[in-house]
């Protein structure tokens, strides 16, 4: 009888801190050896020439989610899954998204329901708060705190998903409290409706005015404000899709003053720009996302913002809309910029995308790639050491690369269902051949070999909030002259 049921062998293997090379033998879906000459499996893979990479995590996209306009996205649990599977990505984090007047308890049945019978991969779900009530915040919030639901979104835009400030302090003050996470979309609305009536009064309604109508200055000020109330509450927050120097800035200065601040960014605001956005027709739509891609200058500061600490997470955001009447052009064959509805697709280009211009120009290492794809959203989102890295005991969730594969990126051979990628034609080097999750073969030979439904949905616990050596003491936060445990 063999050992194991599956040996990788002769591969060099990486995380986020080593590069080595190794076999890794897996047994009953956990990795449960590392070295040389393990012994015996049912099934040897040669690994030979290949990067062996934890599967990624993905913990920012949208996935059969109907928006505040009641369009639903693109992909269904089973086509995004597969999707992030081909892609490298074993573990996806979307969200269970609350409409005004919905119970967060019945939104999270829901996302149950959608999700269970068709993942092909694991998954885990954020809540996204958008009616944080008396009876949300006492009661159905902190009970799915406890059940695992440790991870949510608020926005600072967008009229039917916006907070205030002072709700956004109720949810960072619960947050503090239960040991959750705090994520922001941070945009200043009064700023982006201000410009959008003004836009569209003087008849400038084409796509690239969605960029105009949301400047670098809306994000970057909301990202401050949004940095500040945490400080007063001293509450862990991530902000997510970062795409402005100015933002980013705020995120490395509030990091580097020791207050728990982590920033997100995304594939849009290294390999796109504003310019896409100004292409023929309303082919621009296909571009058109919140915030916008930015310009050259812009995606350089991004590029330095994952090698210097700014930012912790790469995600997709992946937030797929078709382009035809149930997506993009829901309001019409040629809507106006405000009327297009948000969000590009990414999930199965985002690593690919970053390893072959950010590993393979030198731009990152190797292990600040496993990092920023797999083992720092692991960690945050509390699903690390079970997923994220490659150890004895993690679960056996594993990408192998082909670090020469060379593919021009089209949308003939992805896997959403979205009907276009605003990657299309770009060619990148490095690719995963297989991919393991759980020990499954998910991915082999351009072929999805995981049967429906045959992902597990991860169980998270509360953390405990523990203060890094650097991190100030509430008493020694110069803005604030109390100790946040009094509130």
């Amino acid at each position: 009888m063999a050992a194991f049921d599956l040996i990788i062998k002769d591969g060099t293997v990486a995380t986020a801190s080593d590069t080595f090379g190794a076999d890794i033998a897996i047994r009953d879906g956990r990795i449960a050896a590392l070295g040389h000459d393990l012994g015996t499996a049912e099934r040897t893979i040669d690994a030979k020439d290949m990067l062996v990479l934890p599967g990624g995590v993905d913990a920012h996209c949208h996935i059969e989610q109907e928006s505040s306009f009641k369009l639903m996205t693109a992909d269904d649990f089973y086509s995004g899954s597969v999707s992030a599977a081909f892609g490298g990505t074993t573990t996806i984090m979307p969200f269970a998204a609350q409409h005004r007047g919905q119970s967060l308890r019945e939104v999270v049945k829901s996302a149950h329901e959608r999700a269970g019978p068709k993942c092909v991969i694991d998954y885990a779900f954020h809540l996204i708060i958008s009616d944080p009530t008396e009876q949300v915040l006492g009661q159905e919030l902190p009970a799915l705190i406890m059940d695992g639901y440790i991870s949510f979104k608020v926005y600072m835009t967008y009229a039917a998903l916006k907070i205030s400030d002072r709700e956004i302090l109720e949810v960072l003050a619960l947050a503090r409290s239960h040991g959750a996470m705090t994520m922001v979309h941070a945009e200043n609305d009064d700023v982006i409706s201000w410009i959008t009536e003004r836009l569209l009064t003087r008849g400038h309604t084409a796509p690239k005015y969605h960029a105009i109508s949301h400047p670098q200055i809306a994000e970057s000020e909301a990202s401050r404000r949004a940095i500040d109330l945490a400080r007063l509450i001293d509450a862990p927050l991530l902000i997510v899709h970062v795409s402005a120097p100015e933002a980013a800035a705020a995120i490395l200065q509030a990091r580097n003053n020791g207050v728990e601040i982590y920033g997100e960014t995304c594939p849009q605001y290294l390999f796109l720009t504003a310019k896409d956005l100004d292409r023929e027709g309303m082919e621009g739509a296909k571009f058109c996302c919140s915030p916008p891609p930015r310009d050259e200058a812009a995606q350089e500061a991004i590029w330095r913002g994952l090698k210097n600490g700014t930012f912790q997470v790469y995600s997709s955001d992946h937030a797929p809309y078709r382009f035809d009447e149930s997506g993009k052009l829901n309001a019409g064959p040629t809507p106006t910029f405000k009327q297009i509805a948000n969000g590009v697709p990414g999930l199965e280009v985002r690593m690919p995308l970053l390893f072959s211009e950010g590993v393979g120009k030198g731009r990152l290492s190797l292990n600040e790639f496993v990092a920023l794809t797999s083992t720092n959203p692991a960690k945050i989102y509390g699903i690390h050491p079970r997923k994220g890295t490659i150890a004895v005991g993690s679960d056996a969730d594993l990408a192998i690369w082909d670090p020469k594969w060379e593919r021009r990126i089209s949308h003939d051979f992805l896997h959403d269902n979205v009907g276009y990628t605003p990657y299309e034609g770009r060619v990148v080097t490095g690719w995963p051949r297989t991919v393991i999750s759980r020990g499954r073969v998910v991915v082999e030979d351009e072929t999805l070999k995981a049967d429906r439904g045959s992902g597990a949905f991860l169980e998270r616990q509360p953390a405990e909030r523990r203060r890094s050596a650097h991190h100030l003491a509430p008493e020694l936060d110069p803005a604030r002259n109390f100790d946040a445990d009094l509130l």
